[in-house]
């Protein structure tokens, strides 16, 4: 049983499938397979179960895979921290953002994290969305991930630090902008800027408008709610949004009304744990919030 051997299980594990681990990590899906049939031939058990889309840990490969899991996660903090020393820095803290999390969430507590740890290395990884941000972190690329907090996820844990009110972006000369609030019938008739399909944010917004009966019309789609506001800022539609910090009550040519009958959106940190992360990291996670609530 080699480090190797756990590593690939902990990758088929997450992925569910020999192949797509395969592709990861440029090898043929015979190797893969050989990597799981030693550690089964060790333990003298069945560790995954084959099915028609893919694989299944059974109840030893998760025992496995959680005991593994842990272990990798400790070597690697391990090695990274021989390796500032090697190198003769501070530390490393390793961030999966969405785009435009640091801008709106942690400009000021970067900033101040970089005054009191100039030695430090800061690594930020740009995620498509959450999901992809709780994926670094599952997968030890990152050791926190700034997030919509949303559903559980095996070996990720969630801490909600802030509600973001929802918010209707619209240009100035609309009708609606002569609005103090938003009903929800009211957004049936907007012509909606939308976020990609599976994102987090949008998957919250449409469960509860559904509950209510509304369905939006979109002709427009966008990559993130910077994008948004620009567009809706031009006329080009409304944007739903989270009150995000910075944006205020009003930019240029666009107004942002609060829809209070949509519950807020809540984000926050995510680590696959707490109590293993380093004493700089954990230093960076509160300074950030410390700095987000003033």
């Amino acid at each position: 049983m080699t480090l190797d051997d756990l590593r690939v299980f902990v990758a088929v594990c997450a992925a569910g499938n020999l192949s797509a681990v395969a592709r990861d990590l440029s090898c043929s899906q015979s190797a893969v397979s050989q990597h799981v049939k030693r550690l089964e031939r060790e333990t003298g058990l069945v560790l995954l179960e084959r099915r028609p889309r893919g694989v299944l840990p059974t109840r030893a490969g998760r025992i496995l895979h959680q005991a593994a899991t842990e272990g990798i996660a400790g070597i690697d903090a391990a090695l990274r921290h021989l390796d500032d020393l090697r190198r003769g820095v501070g530390g490393t803290v390793r961030i999966a953002t969405g785009a435009t999390t640091v801008r709106h969430f942690m400009a000021a507590g970067v900033a101040a994290f970089r005054a009191r740890h100039p030695e430090a290395a800061l690594q930020f990884e740009t995620a498509a969305s959450s999901r992809s941000c709780l994926e670094a972190v599952r997968a030890h690329t990152a050791d926190l991930a700034w997030v919509t907090i949303g559903p559980p996820l095996d070996g990720v844990e969630q801490r909600a630090s802030c509600e973001l009110p929802w918010m209707l972006a619209v240009h100035t000369g609309d009708p609606l902008a002569a609005r103090e609030t938003i009903a929800l019938d009211d957004l049936a008739g907007i012509r909606h800027i939308e976020l990609p399909a599976h994102s987090t944010s949008r998957v919250h917004l449409e469960m509860h408008l559904e509950r209510h009966g509304v369905r939006l019309t979109s002709t427009t789609s966008v990559a993130d709610w910077d994008t948004a506001l620009l567009l809706a800022e031009l006329g080009l539609g409304h944007a739903i949004l989270p009150a995000l910090p910075g944006w205020g009550g009003g930019r240029g040519e666009v107004r942002l009304i609060p829809i209070p009958d949509l519950p807020p959106l809540t984000a926050g940190w995510a680590a696959r744990r707490w109590d293993a992360l380093s004493p700089l990291a954990i230093e960076f996670a509160d300074t950030v919030l410390e700095h987000l609530r003033r």
